[in-house]
């Protein structure tokens, strides 16, 4: 019988699509969150990772966080007040606290101001400006009546300038020659936080070089052909080797602070900021919690900038099937998932896959406000199933929103347009070799209700033939059509159905085809797949057989391939056992059991009788306390022994029985010998008195 496999195969295109469509964050990357970010023990192994958390879940909006908030304000209270801290340590901890809002007294944060202002004198690489300068921006927002202002800002600003570049990029220090886009983040970030603290307006000209480092920065972004730029970092620096990620992220997190503390206005080009968005959105879920930090922390500082904001545009789903009528549906939203501002998404042109003539549609798609989605309710008359490029376009209704949102021109989806495809003229027939006759001819069921047995040798010829009609009724051609001949013995041909024309056709040859049959006889089981991404009614279908007589081998033709052994043949679970006990015996009358009862019984019965008719007594027993200990213990012994008699006749097995007899054979021993030599001892005095 027939499978189809439409559905599996438009499930697998609309995952090949999604690839090449940037999504806002949703809630898959809240669950992600919460299932990387699981502290242990309450806490997190350190401050950084702790903060990296908390932003993380400050971003993504997650209001049921993991408790720990006592443990972490105990390590930021314990940093902090700490008299020998550590820049990096310090930075960290008021990261956290900024979010956890701890304990922490003006007083305390008024000590700590003291002290990074004097630690900028000894300054001598980026990362002490950064982490210096960056904690003092965060005490000014995190105690407003701490005194964290620079007196000397322009020489601090002169300071980390000097570590610039050429092309945008900076050195850690000045004695390390190598310069890090990384490096340019954290820079960027330095002197916005310089600006926030200055006393005085910063030098304008000192701005504007390091207005030109961003530009010169942004020249040397990576681009992919889908439209996403990223920065790349190649220098191994104190953080170690970072990923185009991380100095993607530092960047974007530099060029927003700049451009809020300077109120500059940086004229960078929109279609980066949107590239840089995409590359980020690009990214997916990452697989670890720093990878995710990086991207939500770069997301959030696109989403709030005052640069530029951009806006992405995505498909529910990239497959619109002509059967069901599917409308083409389209998202506008921030990087975040808000709401975009007032607008229209036009669609521009169709582009046919593998051809660059487009078809000019230039039409607004109606928008539809209790879903937030822009709609078109119908596709063009003359679109068939297949794979087309749609180009759209975001028309933002109001001006002064161009000032602020990017929006990237144009944005090329591809987008995948399915439909049932008639199957016509499909014929299996035997022809003979020599003048082309068809000896047996029959029409294929596509059902697969009906099979066909079918017969040949190596004179020959197995063709098939059938003809693929689109919803338009125009010829398709799908990506698969394959004929597979299985022998018997697990052995399979594979062979490709040509196209000529509007029909599919294969003829095989057996003559020519029996050394790749490796000369087996018997029969052959026929099987034909034919499958597209846009083909919603796919199939593999079994045929039939066909009863092959071909040659004898010669002596040195190859053999089959042995066929690989199943592993679930191997390793899989063992048929069940089945035993059949047997049936118990019949059991003796109970008359009879009470009788041997009794016999049993009878001896013990005599022993005691034989006890009182020689008139056993107490009176030998001992009356000193050691002899008396070990007299006690001697009988306990004997009553342990016949207890363990008992308990072997209820459940212990022999050996436990043996080696439990062994140690208490040994405690008779001892304590038996102790008593007797007693007794032994008073009868002797008894008889010499």
């Amino acid at each position: 019988m027939g499978k189809y496999l439409g559905i599996l195969i438009v499930a697998l295109c609309t995952l090949i699509c999604e690839a090449a469509i940037f999504r806002p964050i949703s809630d898959s990357h809240r669950s992600a969150a919460l299932e990387l970010l699981t502290p242990k023990d309450g806490s997190f192994t350190s401050l950084k990772e702790t903060f990296e958390a908390l932003r993380t879940f400050k971003v993504l909006g997650i209001g049921h966080q993991p408790n720990i908030k006592a443990k972490a304000c105990k390590s930021v209270v314990d940093t902090v007040r700490s008299p020998f801290f550590v820049l990096k340590d310090l930075f960290q901890a008021l990261r956290v606290n900024g979010i956890l809002k701890c304990e922490l007294n003006e007083e305390t944060f008024a000590g700590i101001a003291s002290r990074l202002k004097d630690s900028m004198n000894t300054a001598s690489s980026l990362l002490d400006y950064y982490y210096s300068v960056g904690s003092l921006a965060l005490i000014k927002g995190q105690a407003s009546e701490v005194d964290v202002q620079l007196g000397g800002a322009d020489s601090v600003f002169r300071a980390i300038k000097a570590l610039s570049q050429s092309d945008g990029r900076w050195r850690y220090s000045s004695n390390n020659p190598e310069s890090s886009t990384f490096a340019a983040g954290i820079a960027l970030e330095s002197l916005a936080g310089v600006i926030s603290l200055a006393s005085s307006e910063i030098d304008h000209s000192l701005i504007s070089l390091v207005k030109n480092d961003i530009s010169k920065l942004l020249d040397g972004v990576e681009k992919y052909d889908d439209g996403t730029y990223y920065l790349d970092e190649k220098l191994a620096d104190a953080h170690g080797l970072q990923s185009p990620l991380s100095a993607s992220s530092a960047v974007v997190r530099g060029i927003t602070a700049f451009a809020t503390a300077s109120n500059e206005d940086l004229n960078l080009p929109g279609d980066k900021i949107l590239g840089l968005a995409r590359f980020f959105l690009g990214v997916g879920i990452p697989g670890n919690a720093e990878d995710l930090f990086y991207q939500l922390d770069a997301l959030d500082s696109l989403e709030n900038n005052r640069v530029s904001i951009p806006l992405i545009l995505s498909l529910p789903t990239a497959v619109i099937s002509l059967t069901r009528r599917d409308q083409l549906k389209v998202n506008v939203n921030t990087v975040l998932g808000s709401a975009a501002p007032s607008l229209s998404v036009k669609l521009k042109q169709i582009f046919s896959s593998g051809s660059k003539d487009a078809s000019i549609i230039d039409q607004d798609l109606k928008f539809d406000p209790e879903n937030a989605v822009h709609l078109l309710d119908a596709l063009p008359e003359y679109i068939d199933a297949g794979r087309y490029i749609f180009s759209l376009e975001i028309v933002l209704h109001n001006p002064d929103d161009k000032k602020i949102y990017a929006t990237g021109g144009r944005t090329k989806i591809s987008i995948y347009v399915t439909g049932f495809i008639e199957v016509d003229h499909a014929d299996v027939a035997v022809l003979d070799s020599d003048l082309g006759n068809v000896e047996t001819e029959n029409r294929v069921d596509l059902s697969g209700e009906k099979t066909h047995s079918l017969s040949a040798n190596h004179l020959q010829k197995l063709q098939l033939s059938f003809q693929l009609t689109s919803p338009l009724g125009h010829a398709f051609k799908p990506h698969q059509a394959f004929l597979k001949l299985t022998h018997e013995s697990k052995v399979e041909h594979i062979f490709v159905v040509g196209n000529s024309g509007k029909k599919f056709e294969i003829i095989l040859d057996f003559l020519g085809l029996v050394e790749k049959f490796f000369y087996l006889s018997g029969r052959y089981d026929i099987q034909l797949t034919v499958g597209d991404a846009v083909m919603e009614n796919s199939f593999f279908l079994h045929l039939g057989s066909i009863e092959l007589d071909l040659p004898e081998p010669p002596e040195k033709a190859a053999r089959s391939p042995p066929q690989p052994i199943d592993p679930a043949s191997r390793f899989g679970p063992k048929a069940e056992i089945s035993h059949i006990f047997r049936a118990p015996e019949k059991r003796s009358p109970k008359e009879l059991s009470l009788t041997f009862l009794a016999l049993v019984l009878l001896p013990f019965v005599g022993f005691l009788m034989g006890l009182l008719r020689l008139q056993v007594n107490l009176k030998n027993f001992p009356k000193a306390s050691a002899p008396a200990i070990f007299s006690i213990l001697f009988h306990l012994g004997i009553a342990a022994v016949l207890t363990l008699y008992l308990l072997f006749w209820l459940k212990l097995n022999l050996f436990t029985t043996l080696k439990t007899l062994g140690f208490l054979g040994i405690f008779l021993m001892f304590v038996g010998h102790r008593t007797l030599a007693y007794l032994a001892s008073s009868s002797a005095k008894l008889k010499s008195a």
